[in-house]
């Protein structure tokens, strides 16, 4: 019988932590870690380590400008400031120049994101991060699998968030995982996600009004099945991203994912960048590749670009100084990535994307 079909057949009152529990065990192990909850997705992972680190009102939170919203989502839950920096032109992860420049004395929280599977400078960022007392959140939703100097992604930080949403490299679904080695916020997050009580309280005593946030058993199955293929699954998507490096490495108007001697990446997503002097619209050539079958997403907007955030005072700032940000999201899309994607397939793509690269900028010309 499988994980899954067991689980909803046995994972049951006395057996609600049949799967669960191996599950996170595995994951801790894998990555190597002390501790891992098991959550129903990553933004629940990302409010659980910030409330669980004390951040609230008046305090301040940094996070990379260049980001999927559900990265600092939670910094609006808790009350607190979120204060938007560049990236990197070689990482395409937080700038660690720029996050030094936005600590002030009520900056208690730093969120490195480990974006389309590469990662931040953790060595500078660290440092920076000690010096100042500020605790790190590691947003290692894109990234399991990516080592930074021979270590996993999510054991950079007092904590680290993963995703096993539907499109990640390890999928139940929906999902997600906080990992730590400490043992107070490990505690105080167990707490927190099942409604403010005491793991395995049974007598409805409960001390503070917290959260549900907990992971089904057939997630944790899906979960437990997944990890135990963790080896597999990474391989494939560096072999997706290595086949479109090959049939695009000739065309000098198109940067790939970084590929840097210290970052090991998973290659989460397949990204292209183009360069700024094509003069085309990304969402044009999208809509030209969807009409010719091709499924594709815009590289994130800078965070500070979208109207969810138009009235945060930080965002003028924002929009003048991330240059980085600005530059990669405007010029880049991601390119169809699924570990069931074959290399006659990404080579179908390749060609669709440069033959419609050609005809914008042959209308550009024209017009």
């Amino acid at each position: 019988m499988s994980y899954a079909a067991d689980a909803a057949q046995n994972a049951w009152y006395d057996g609600h932590n049949l799967y669960n529990g191996p599950f996170e065990k595995k994951f801790a192990d894998y990555i190597g870690v002390k501790y891992a909850i098991a959550v129903p997705h990553c933004t629940s992972a990302i409010h659980l380590s910030l409330l669980a680190m004390g951040v609230g009102a008046g305090d301040e939170v940094i996070a990379p400008d260049a980001t999927w919203i559900a990265s600092v989502a939670p910094v609006s839950y808790v009350g607190a400031t979120l204060k938007l920096a560049d990236i990197n032109e070689k990482t395409w992860c937080l700038d660690p120049d720029s996050f030094e420049s936005l600590i002030t004395d009520r900056t208690k929280v730093v969120i490195p994101v480990g974006l389309y599977g590469s990662m931040p400078e953790f060595q500078r960022i660290k440092a920076i991060a000690s010096h100042y007392k500020i605790k790190i959140l590691e947003d290692a939703a894109e990234a399991f699998g990516s080592k930074y100097m021979g270590q996993y992604a999510g054991t950079f930080g007092d904590t680290a968030v993963f995703s096993f949403h539907a499109s990640k490299t390890i999928s139940t679904g929906e999902g997600g995982m906080v990992v730590t080695n400490d043992d107070a916020l490990y505690e105080r997050m167990m707490f927190l996600r099942d409604h403010g009580r005491v793991p395995g309280n049974v007598n409805y005593q409960n001390s503070e009004v917290a959260y549900k946030y907990k992971m089904s058993p057939v997630q944790a199955a899906l979960g437990l099945a997944q990890i135990e293929r963790a080896e597999e699954l990474i391989a494939k998507k560096v072999e997706i991203f290595s086949w479109y490096r090959d049939c695009l490495s000739e065309y000098s108007y198109l940067r790939l994912n970084p590929e840097l001697e210290n970052i090991e990446s998973s290659f989460w997503l397949t990204t292209i960048v183009y360069a700024p002097e094509l003069d085309i619209d990304k969402y044009q050539l999208i809509k030209n590749m969807a009409a010719r079958n091709v499924d594709c997403r815009p590289f994130f907007n800078p965070l500070s670009s979208l109207e969810a955030f138009k009235s945060f005072t930080d965002i003028n700032r924002a929009c003048q100084s991330n240059i980085v940000s600005y530059k990669l999201g405007q010029h880049g899309i991601n390119l169809p990535s699924a570990p069931i994607i074959t290399r006659e397939q990404v080579m179908e793509v390749c060609a669709v994307l440069i033959e419609e690269i050609d005809k914008l900028r042959k209308d550009k010309n024209h017009s």
